[in-house]
């Protein structure tokens, strides 16, 4: 556990203006401790933003956006899409190499269905959104992508962020 030093001036308030994070997101968080952040947020899409300004492991944020991903497999028409997610959970296990990982990104960007099953966490809300899907579902999609997120990066983004305040 990190003991407070008490001339440190960071908080997490400061280190969010610092990364350049969006005003919501500042008055969300307020000065909380990164532990409650991580425990309450309910936007995957924040906490994985959150994590790869800090650097959390590429594998361990590929794993969460692919398990993200996955909620929203069932809306993929396009195997290209459906095998982004595949490998992207895969290499996030360590069972596929970066090079497939990329060849898969670029397969699912071609396809055009969910181009960014790989690369965003919030692909189940911009399918919500295209489907006009009421509010009360895109808030499910979000706290379930925060769910996953918490399962795949919340230790290690409250280790990060730690290391930074």
């Amino acid at each position: 556990m990190k003991t407070t030093n008490p001339l440190q001036t960071m908080t997490f308030k400061k280190l969010l203006i610092k990364l350049g994070a969006c005003e919501s997101a500042k008055e969300w968080a307020r000065d909380m401790p990164i532990e409650e952040i991580v425990s309450t947020c309910d936007r995957g899409d924040w906490l994985l933003w959150l994590a790869k300004k800090v650097d959390v492991d590429l594998r361990l944020r590929t794993l969460a956006k692919g398990h993200c991903a996955n909620t929203v497999r069932h809306l993929m028409t396009d195997e290209r899409s459906i095998n982004a997610v595949d490998v992207a959970i895969a290499f996030g296990e360590g069972k596929a190499t970066r090079e497939e990982l990329d060849a898969a990104a670029v397969g699912a960007a071609a396809a055009a269905a969910v181009a960014a099953a790989v690369a965003a966490a919030d692909a189940a809300d911009a399918a919500a959104y295209s489907a006009n899907v009421p509010y009360a579902a895109v808030a499910a999609t979000r706290q379930q992508a925060a769910d996953i997120c918490r399962q795949y990066i919340g230790e290690a983004l409250i280790e990060k962020v730690n290391q930074l305040l």
